[in-house]
């Protein structure tokens, strides 16, 4: 029964890939594979963190899955990768982090007393540490394949580009 919910998890996780690639109006062709990766994607997190690990390497590892697939159906459906990556990586970002650190700081600023300040600082600075440190895993793990399987390096490309202007 509990494999059975990770499982839905993933199903949401594609049909919101799908939803935000749709409102990113991306082509038709695209949306079969952005559902796939953000079912992947999100599946690979949700397992990860059945077996507690971290938040952070989880969401790490799921955009790493996505970048390497991205990759791949760049190359099937002829389309740039980002067209795949992004949709499916947004329903990874960490929203009730965020959430609950803008509550917590709408308290600070509120009228609190010393016993409760330290702890509701603490909670605050700790949930926006995990947002940042979950998207920069986010934008690590989407962005690393792509920089690994390029071709040309980025002097190549520039060579490549000022040799046919001046040839």
């Amino acid at each position: 029964m509990e494999w059975l919910l990770i499982f839905e998890k993933g199903i949401w996780f594609g049909l919101a890939a799908m939803g935000f690639a749709v409102l990113f109006n991306v082509p038709t062709r695209t949306l079969a594979p952005i559902f796939v990766m953000g079912a992947f994607g999100g599946l690979t997190k949700a397992v990860m963190l059945h077996y507690e690990i971290n938040v952070i390497g989880a969401s790490f590892a799921g955009a790493t899955l996505i970048g390497f697939m991205s990759i791949f159906f760049a190359h099937e459906k002829h389309a740039p990768p980002p067209i795949f990556a992004i949709p499916a990586v947004i329903p990874m970002v960490p929203g009730i982090f965020a959430y609950r650190m803008m509550i917590g700081l709408i308290s600070l600023a509120g009228k609190t007393d010393n016993t409760t300040y330290t702890r509701i600082l603490s909670e605050t600075t700790n949930n926006g540490l995990k947002v940042m440190f979950i998207l920069m895993g986010l934008a690590t793990g989407v962005g690393l394949p792509m920089l690994i399987t390029r071709k040309d390096s980025a002097k190549d490309l520039r060579f490549k580009r000022n040799r046919k202007v001046t040839g």
